[in-house]
């Protein structure tokens, strides 16, 4: 568990870097301790963590919290939350792009990798708060029909998925939030342009093809996926992109015919695509080429229909893994945003909302624990063991809090050995 040692080791220097909202008042707790108590929060999925440790933590005697997450001193909710409500969440981005890039430089990302060795990076919105009566300034608002006024959160969300493959890593976040200057509320389209523009050039590292659902294939958003370096592999559907889909009408486009999966799982499904057609109408439009497929069972029964706008070639060699990738979009609703909402996580849980930045910095907090979860799944060789033998995600993690509660462990890797072989944990010397 030495990587993950690590990666906490770094996340601790990124806390001690915060800036300190005290003037001159009692700075018994460093901005470190603040942050790795919440940081642990999220990555023991459990609320109560601190107080277990609290209790743990008698008159001479070291707890996990010491131990596990390196803190000095242990804080209150309370404290952690006053202090950290006003930090900016974007001092937090190194710590994904390291998470990734260190996974990366080891070849752990490569089952990730599609496209002859690219990465596809899924971009999508989602709520993780929505109040009446809570509320902050960076809330955005939407009027009910009721006539009253409803304030939420919303973030755009970048993560690495791949077709066939169970797991997820999230990059940093962009807040859909009010801007200064604007007369516009904001949107998951602004959000993305920005996303790009800061982490474009820091992801291109990854090779990384832009997955979106229709909302993301247009122009201003496609133009600037290529401006950072990437390529784009959008849903387009015929309602939203009357010009293009003029061209395709009544052109005999080439296809390709390909069967798949056994038994009840079996589908023929049906390649078309074309190149060079303008997204939208204008002579200075975009050109993209274009692909659909249309799945059916054996009796066929249509199950799914889909096409797609890219910026990389299609032929008929690659139009299969082309739209096995642009399917793979899902994978940040199924394997992100439910295990985050519904799988111990608690997303939409609020741990705070405060004044500022608190609501969204925590966000940060608990998309970072997943992504270090997601870590040890890709690299943790006990990890993985202790995955495998507890069988589920919750089932770890109950074991996790369990034995934190009753025994304190030197480090990870000893706490690691008792999961994955349920024998007796090795002991300090």
């Amino acid at each position: 568990m030495r990587r993950l040692k690590r990666h906490l080791d770094r996340l601790r220097a990124c806390f001690a870097g915060l800036p300190d909202p005290r003037r001159g008042g009692n700075r018994r707790y460093a901005m470190a301790d603040v942050g790795m108590a919440a940081l642990s929060v999220f990555l023991m999925q459990s609320p109560s963590f601190l107080a277990h440790q609290r209790a743990l933590a008698e008159p001479g005697r070291r707890s996990n919290a010491h131990t596990l997450f390196g803190l000095s001193r242990i804080p209150c909710d309370n404290q952690i939350r006053q202090l950290l409500d006003g930090a900016p969440t974007a001092h937090f981005d190194d710590a994904f792009h390291a998470i990734a890039g260190d996974l990366d430089a080891r070849g752990e990302l490569a089952p990730m990798r599609r496209l002859e060795g690219r990465t596809l990076v899924a971009l999508d919105g989602t709520e993780f708060f929505r109040s009446r009566k809570i509320h902050c300034d960076r809330c955005s608002t939407r009027r009910r029909n009721d006539g009253g006024t409803e304030h939420y959160h919303q973030m755009l969300a970048a993560t690495v998925v791949a077709p066939g493959h169970a797991r997820a890593l999230p990059l940093p976040p962009e807040f859909v939030t009010p801007q200064d200057g604007a007369d516009k509320q904001d949107c998951e389209r602004q959000a993305a342009k920005r996303w790009l523009a800061r982490h474009g050039a820091r992801t291109a590292a990854l090779r990384p093809v832009y997955l979106g659902d229709d909302l993301y294939a247009c122009q201003p958003v496609c133009q600037a996926v290529l401006n950072a370096g990437g390529d784009f592999l959008l849903t387009a559907k015929p309602d939203s992109h009357k010009t293009l889909y003029e061209y395709l009408d009544g052109i005999d486009l080439p296809t390709r015919r390909r069967t798949a999966g056994q038994g009840a799982k079996r589908r023929v499904h049906r390649y078309r695509w074309m190149a060079d057609l303008p997204i939208r109408d204008g002579g200075d439009a975009l050109r993209v080429n274009w692909l659909a497929i249309e799945s059916a069972r054996p009796d066929g029964k249509v199950t799914y229909r889909g096409a797609f706008v890219t910026s990389l070639d299609v032929n008929r060699d690659n139009v299969a893994e082309l739209a096995d990738c642009a399917r793979a979009r899902w994978k940040i609703e199924n394997e992100a945003f439910n295990v985050l909402k519904q799988h111990g996580y608690h997303l939409e849980h609020n741990f705070g909302h405060g004044k500022d930045t608190l609501a969204s910095v925590l966000v940060v907090l608990n998309l970072l624990a997943f992504a270090l979860h997601t870590a040890c799944d890709l690299a943790e060789a006990l990890w993985r063991q202790a995955r495998q033998r507890l069988g589920t995600r919750s089932r770890l993690f109950e074991h996790l809090r369990t034995v934190t509660e009753y025994q304190v462990f030197p480090n990870w890797n000893a706490l690691m050995v008792l999961l994955a072989t349920g024998g007796p944990a090795a002991q300090p010397p």
